[in-house]
């Protein structure tokens, strides 16, 4: 018998705060056999924000040549452009996320718009769960690995309250309510508000998760994350066999193909779930098994949600998954990193120059 682990991907409506609306997503998850639930991005306001109106007018970084010669005013990245308060990782929020989980023996994998105070303050350092392992290198994230950069965007940030402006989290609790893995959005959409008013995380870290499958290898990452192919390289690197991806925004034929490249060239089992509504929904998951042991192509699809809200469970065969990364010649079997110097420089060359209304450059 196959040893499977269930993902149900809640693809729920935009609403700001509605804890007992998640509660319920979470039971009726369980009902339906699901090992892990996972939350669209930012679930605790809805992704939502105010912003300026405006063709433009949100626009944080552009190519020098769009700005036009007319100086056009920096928009504001005051945090208070969200709507909705940030919620700490110590906040009753979380908490009782903790402690559903442990009542329905479920992994909940919660989104939310984190209230930072760097990794010194009271968020900052992992307090539960065993030190994971960062991305890109050999050991293992102590205390304060993964901390967020005080910069983002190339404007000094700040918040109406105090410290840092937030960060967009995923904190992945398991089956007992304990934190596991809490990841910081990397990939902020620094271009433009609302994300340009967030502090980006800047680590890629894997941690296991107890199931009733047995223990799996699990990262995360964040909506526009997916769209930089070293994200879930890194995390593959790190020994990631399941990639959780919290989603907001419209998911069209390209950015599903480019989901599905990243499950196929990492070997991943990949997870997303998005929010419902036009242009958006369309919740999906990939098996990373791209071919039979046979060597014929297979469609490595598990399930892809249409537009209305639901929740749809990826099943995932481990066994299966796991034999496949030991034969097949993807991930890291074959790769040449001597020869991929490049992939972590620093220099932005033309047509790829960016820099906010007063010139500045975005930093690395």
């Amino acid at each position: 018998m196959s040893n499977t682990l269930t993902v149900a991907l809640l693809q729920l409506a935009r609403v700001e705060g509605d804890m007992a609306a998640g509660e319920a997503v979470c039971r009726r998850a369980k009902a339906l056999g699901a090992d892990i639930a996972l939350f669209p991005e930012m679930w605790s306001n809805g992704y939502l924000a105010d912003l300026p109106p405006g063709p433009g007018a949100q626009d944080v970084h552009r190519h020098p040549d769009l700005w036009g010669g007319g100086g056009s005013a920096a928009p504001s990245l005051d945090g208070s452009v969200w709507r909705g308060k940030p919620v700490a990782r110590d906040s009753a929020f979380v908490g009782h996320f903790r402690e559903l989980a442990a009542e329905l023996d479920l992994a909940i994998a919660l989104t939310y718009l984190e209230k930072w105070e760097g990794p010194e303050g009271p968020g900052g350092p992992e307090r539960a769960g065993e030190p994971g392992r960062l991305a890109g290198t050999d050991r293992a994230g102590g205390p304060g690995e993964p901390g967020g950069s005080e910069q983002s965007g190339g404007l000094p940030l700040r918040s109406t309250v105090g410290g840092l402006p937030p960060r967009n989290t995923v904190s992945l609790i398991d089956r007992h309510g304990r934190l596991v893995l809490t990841y910081a959005k990397v990939h902020t959409c620094a271009f433009a508000l609302p994300e340009a008013a967030l502090t980006p995380g800047d680590s890629f870290e894997v941690r296991t998760l107890d199931t009733a499958a047995g223990p799996v290898e699990v990262g995360a990452m964040i909506c526009y994350d997916r769209e930089f192919p070293e994200s879930a390289r890194a995390l593959m690197l790190a020994g990631a066999e399941l990639i959780l991806t919290p989603n907001a925004c419209e998911l069209e034929q390209n950015r599903l193909a480019q989901l599905r490249s990243r499950a196929y060239e990492n070997m991943t089992a990949v997870a997303l779930a998005n929010y419902a509504g036009p242009g958006w929904g369309h919740s999906v998951a990939f098996d990373g098994m791209a071919f039979d042991e046979d060597g014929a192509s297979r469609d490595m699809s598990v399930v892809e949600a249409g537009e209305a809200p639901g929740i749809y469970p990826a099943v995932f065969d481990l066994d299966a998954l796991r034999a496949y990364r030991r034969r097949e010649t993807w991930g890291d079997a074959f790769r040449r990193p001597g020869a991929y110097g490049s992939l972590t420089g620093r220099t932005v060359r033309e047509p790829f120059t960016r820099v906010d209304a007063a010139g500045h450059r975005l930093p690395c």
